[in-house]
């Protein structure tokens, strides 16, 4: 089976302001990209618009209609990081309706994995709140897409971008049927992901924070996939895996502190497909997040695209070099998990 893609001219119609980091030269670019990449082994597929209803899966539905209510206007400032523009809307609508058409595919076995190359971003929006960049949650309305049409009871999301995913945590925080994993700069926007925080009530151990610090690079962030990631995910056997794919901690991104190539986004990706093998016949859906080197961006876009068709770019390093750092964070993340997970 292929590897299902979508992408869509709308999502060029989302317009920020001339300086803004999240702008869409980010697609340019990447479709450009797409170009030099062999189709054999791909399914490019149209999007579809996310109905209201299906978007309430995570928002607030008078939230929703505070962001239709943008439709056709001009630019408006949501938060200090976050514009709509006259087709923002259409665009968030059909971002999230693109995770949600390679979902279905998925399902039906018409793909074997996928990659949602879409704008807005999702994984700050809050129930009831834009922020970051984000409209709506795509990742989150995935998640819970699956669970809700297509009875899915177990769905690993793992979230590599440089920034914590405040809105899809709190989607899921009471909630053991999906399991959250987070890598993330720490501190730093939006604050939140300290590895004391792992749910509760019934899912308390089910949200997973791993915090870094500035400069942790290829080794530190496979070391973290190798210690907790993988251990978990094979107590957890997860039915699907989804991906908020975020590429700001490649080391020439100007919003980023951290040091991960094209190789170590492609290290993680091949670990993930490694997992979704042995658990859920290989079914994983990725949706873009952040990056904005744009030639960062494009070039570790299809790291990960040729990790997905099995055609790999980059052979892995068997010496991995983990910093002390990194091995003292995810001792500290264990101890918190250890409640729930026991020795990992």
């Amino acid at each position: 089976m292929n590897v299902g893609i979508v992408r869509d001219e709308i999502f060029l119609e989302h317009i920020t302001d001339d300086y803004h980091p999240e702008n869409p030269n980010r697609l340019k670019y990447i479709y450009s990209m797409l170009n030099s990449v062999d189709k054999e082994g791909i399914t490019y597929t149209s999007s579809r618009i996310a109905t209201h209803d299906e978007i309430a899966l995570v928002h607030d539905h008078a939230y929703i209609a505070s962001i239709a209510a943008t439709e056709g206007k001009m630019q408006r400032r949501l938060d200090p990081d976050t514009v709509t523009s006259p087709k923002s809307y259409e665009a968030a609508c059909i971002a999230a309706g693109g995770v949600l058409q390679l979902a279905d595919m998925l399902c039906a076995s018409e793909i074997r994995n996928g990659f949602a190359l879409v704008r807005p971003p999702g994984h700050h929006a809050e129930r009831s709140r834009a922020m970051g960049f984000c409209l709506f949650n795509n990742i989150a309305i995935g998640a819970r897409y699956l669970e809700k049409k297509h009875g899915l009871g177990r769905i690993l999301i793992v979230d590599f971008d440089l920034h914590h995913g405040n809105g899809t945590q709190h989607s899921f925080y009471d909630d053991s049927k999906i399991l959250y994993f987070s890598t993330h700069q720490y501190p730093y926007y939006p604050g939140t992901g300290w590895y004391n925080e792992t749910g509760e009530g019934d899912g308390k151990g089910y949200t997973i924070n791993v915090p870094l610090s500035y400069g942790m690079g290829d080794d530190d962030y496979t070391y973290a996939f190798q210690e907790i990631l993988a251990p978990i995910a094979d107590r957890y056997k997860p039915e699907a895996i989804l991906v908020s794919a975020g590429f700001d901690a490649y080391y020439n991104d100007p919003l980023g502190g951290m040091t991960v190539t094209e190789g170590g986004f492609a290290s993680m990706t091949r670990m993930l497909l490694e997992i979704a093998d042995r658990h859920c016949g290989g079914k994983m859906l990725c949706s873009l997040e952040g990056g904005y080197d744009l030639n960062g961006l494009t070039t570790s876009v299809k790291a990960v695209i040729m990790e997905l068709k099995g055609t790999p770019m980059y052979t892995p390093d068997k010496k991995m070099n983990p910093s002390t750092e990194i091995k003292n964070t995810v001792n500290n993340v264990k101890k918190a998990l250890n409640p729930v997970w026991g020795d990992l």
